[in-house]
């Protein structure tokens, strides 16, 4: 199989590439360091059968690549890794449209064989994070996760209203009931909570 990895740090892509390339049906056609360049190797690329990516990159990120991937190809297997268990992200995976979900610290057969699982077509979840997001539902709505992103780069109420194409009262609303949802002190505070569930 022909795979596209897509991972912001150079020393973990080398690294995973030289793993899957030691097997002997699989080959790291391509590499990326985010999601925009994916997707400028997929629209310039026809043999590319599994996507692997990380979650947390700049520019463009594993979900937003994910969801970009089921609109312009929705047959191409999506497998996402990440450092982090969070039981956020992978409701969130799941709902880009991941067919698996695995931690990056995982052994490198269980890796392969994952691999292999979802090119076949199943899905594939690491336990520890399914056991996880077991009674570990997001409670965020779409517009309050995107105010406390905001907030959480500093951005002001009227900042975020224009962002958002919003007016002030409304921001302060989404924000104050994401503030209220998950018990913070304050928009940051709510901000740091969501972020260390994966719901931002």
């Amino acid at each position: 199989m022909n795979i596209l990895l897509v991972e912001d740090q150079a020393m973990v892509r080398g690294a995973l590439s030289a793993l899957l390339n030691l097997e002997d049906d699989m080959t790291v056609t391509h590499e990326a360091p985010d999601g925009l360049q994916a997707q400028k190797i997929l629209t310039q690329t026809a043999s590319i059968d599994l996507l692997v990516t990380d979650i947390q990159m700049p520019h463009c990120d594993g979900l937003e690549l994910s969801q970009w991937v089921r609109t312009h190809y929705p047959d191409l297997p999506i497998v996402m890794l990440t450092t982090f268990a969070r039981a956020g992200y992978l409701t969130r995976a799941l709902k880009a449209g991941a067919s698996g979900f695995l931690l990056k610290d995982s052994p490198a057969d269980r890796l392969a064989g994952a691999l292999r699982d979802v090119l076949s077509g199943r899905k594939v979840i690491d336990s520890e994070l399914a056991l996880l997001a077991l009674g570990a539902e997001d409670p965020l709505s779409d517009k309050e996760r995107q105010a406390l992103v905001l907030a959480q780069k500093g951005m002001t109420t009227a900042m975020i209203a224009d962002q958002l194409f919003l007016s002030e009262g409304t921001v302060r609303n989404y924000l104050s009931e994401a503030i209220s949802k998950l018990g913070a002190e304050n928009r940051i505070d709510a901000a740091r909570i969501a972020t260390e569930k994966g719901w931002l």
